[in-house]
C-alpha cells in the first residue's frame, strides 16, 4: 500500500524540516513547501491526503490559503498549527473547512493520532525512531517519561528545528541538548554553548554576536562571536528566559533569517547555526507580562521538550546515584541498603545536580569503601524516617479521582490535550505522561 501524501506548508524552515522528518520518519511521504501560494501550486499537480498549514505567513496566510484551496479541493483535510494568541482564528477557520487545530509548540503524539486518524493509517500508540539509537553512557533514561522524552529526542534532532528545552535548575536540559547535537547530522560541528545568565547584559551582545575593534571601550581587537563560531553547529543559549528586551529584539532577527551584526559593524553575518534554547523560567507567563517577546519565543519554541523534576522519575534516582559513585571512585564504593532507602526517599528538590553533589561528598566521605548515611547529607537521612503509608484502597480512590478529573478536563475541550493541560494548571508533557500511565493499569482514557 502507497504511503499517504502529507502536504507541509510553513514559511519557517526549522518547522518545515521537524515536520517533515517526524511525519517520514513514520511511514508518510511529505512535500513541504514554504507559502500559500506554492501550497496551491502543488495541490493543482500532485493529490494529497492532508495539508498541515501554519496560520501565521507572510503574504498569504494559512486561514487565506484554505479557503482558496476549499474552492478546488473541497473533501482535501486540512490540519493547521498555531500560535496560542491565533487560537481564536483557528476555531473559526473550522467553519471554512479545517479539520482541526494543533497549538505550538507542537506536540508530536497529538499529531501523529490526528494524522493516522485522518489517513487511515493504524499504528503502535508510542513513537518510533527512525534508527536505533544509543544513549551516550553518561545518560540515564529509566523512567517511562525519560524514555518518551529521548524517543522524542532522537527524531527531533534529525530535523533542523529550533528546540526549547525547558525544565527546573539541575534536571539535565545541558545534557539533553548535548544528545540533541550529538544525534543530529551537525555532530561533527561545533556545538557552542552560552550562558545568558552569567554574562553582564553589556557584554552579552558582544559575546552572542562579536565585535570590531573599536566599537567601544576596551575593544583593542575584532572579536568573533558565538553564532559565527558556531556556524555548521549549534548553538546552546542556556536560561533565555534571562535576556533583556533590547538584545531579544537583536536575537529575533538571527532566529529569521540567520543574520547578523558585529557590535559596531555595518556589514551582516551569516550563519546557518541551529539553536537549541533552554530556560526554568515559565516563558509563556513572561510573554503574557511583556518580559519575554511573543514573536521570539514562537521563533525559538518550534518543538519543546520538557523535562520532569528527579521527583516525578524516581525510577532514574538510583541508576543516576550509581553511576555518579562509580565516577568519583572509580567504580569502588557500593551503598548500603539504607542509603538506598534515604536516596529513594529524599524529595531533591535540586535535582540531578544535587544528587550528583551528594555522590561527590559521598565518595570523599566514604574513601571509596561502603557508602552509610553519615556519609549522605542530614537532610536526606531525615527523609528516610518512616511515615505512615496510605492504605491501597485510599491510593486508588485519589487515582480514580484523578484519572476522573482529566477525563471530563479532556471531553470539555474536545480531547485536545493542549488546551486540557491548560485548564487543569499543568504542563502537557506531564498531560502525556498521566495518561500514559493510566492507560498502563489499563484505566479508560481515550475517546469512546
Amino acid at each position: 500500500m502507497k504511503a499517504p501524501r502529507i502536504l507541509i506548508v510553513d514559511d519557517d524552515a526549522g518547522q518545515r524540516s521537524l515536520l517533515h522528518s517526524f511525519l517520514k520518519s513514520q511511514g508518510f511521504e511529505t512535500v513541504p513547501v514554504d507559502s500559500g501560494a506554492r501550497a496551491l501550486e502543488t495541490l493543482r499537480a500532485q493529490p494529497f491526503a492532508l495539508m498541515i498549514s501554519d496560520v501565521r505567513m507572510p503574504g498569504m496566510t494559512g486561514l487565506e490559503t484554505l479557503r482558496l484551496a476549499r474552492k478546488e479541493h473541497p473533501v482535501l483535510p486540512v490540519l493547521l498549527v498555531t500560535a496560542y494568541a491565533d487560537v481564536k482564528e483557528a476555531v473559526g477557520a473550522m467553519r471554512d473547512g479545517a479539520l482541526n487545530y494543533l497549538t505550538k509548540p507542537i506536540d508530536l503524539d497529538e499529531l501523529l493520532a490526528t494524522v493516522r486518524h485522518v489517513t487511515g493509517v493504524s499504528g503502535d500508540a508510542g513513537l518510533k525512531l527512525a534508527d536505533d539509537r544509543q544513549l551516550p553512557e553518561n545518560v540515564v533514561a529509566r523512567s517511562p517519561q525519560m524514555q518518551t522524552l529521548f524517543r522524542d529526542a532522537a527524531l527531533i534532532a534529525a530535523s533542523e528545528t529550533r528546540v526549547l528545552i525547558s525544565g527546573e535548575s539541575g534536571v539535565g536540559k545541558e545534557v539533553l541538548a548535548d544528545v540533541i547535537h550529538k544525534w543530529s547530522a551537525r555532530a561533527n560541528g561545533p556545538m557552542v554553548k552560552v550562558n545568558c545568565a552569567a554574562i553582564p547584559e553589556t557584554l552579552l551582545e558582544s559575546e552572542l554576536f562579536g565585535h570590531v575593534k573599536g566599537a567601544f571601550t576596551g575593544a583593542t581587537n575584532q572579536r568573533i562571536g558565538r553564532f559565527e563560531e558556531a556556524n555548521g553547529g549549534t548553538v546552546f543559549l542556556d536560561e533565555i528566559g534571562e535576556m533583556t528586551p533590547q538584545l531579544q529584539a537583536k536575537l529575533l532577527r538571527v532566529t529569521q533569517d540567520g543574520r547578523f551584526q558585529r557590535v559596531g559593524a555595518n556589514l551582516e553575518i551569516h550563519t546557518n547555526a541551529r539553536i537549541i534554547a533552554c530556560t526554568n523560567r515559565n516563558l509563556d507567563e513572561a510573554v503574557k507580562s511583556g518580559r519575554f517577546r511573543e514573536d521570539l519565543f514562537y521563533r525559538l519554541n518550534v518543538v519543546e521538550l520538557n523535562i520532569p523534576p528527579l521527583r516525578e522519575r524516581r525510577e532514574d534516582i538510583l541508576p543516576l546515584a550509581a553511576l555518579f559513585i562509580a565516577q568519583f571512585t572509580q567504580g569502588r564504593a557500593r551503598f548500603s541498603s539504607a542509603v538506598t532507602d534515604c536516596l529513594a526517599q529524599y524529595a531533591w528538590p535540586g535535582n540531578v545536580r544535587e544528587l550528583r553533589n551528594v555522590m561527590e561528598r559521598a565518595a570523599l566521605l566514604c574513601r571509596g569503601e561502603m557508602v552509610l548515611p553519615e556519609h549522605l547529607p542530614a537532610r536526606l537521612a531525615a527523609s528516610a524516617a518512616p511515615s505512615p503509608a496510605p492504605a491501597n484502597h485510599d491510593t486508588e480512590k485519589l487515582e480514580d479521582i484523578e484519572r476522573q478529573t482529566i477525563l471530563r478536563a479532556l471531553k470539555e475541550h474536545e480531547f485536545n490535550r493542549t488546551e486540557t493541560a491548560k485548564a487543569l494548571g499543568i504542563s502537557r508533557r506531564t498531560l502525556v505522561y498521566r495518561l500514559q500511565h493510566f492507560r498502563a493499569l489499563g484505566l479508560p482514557v481515550d475517546p469512546e
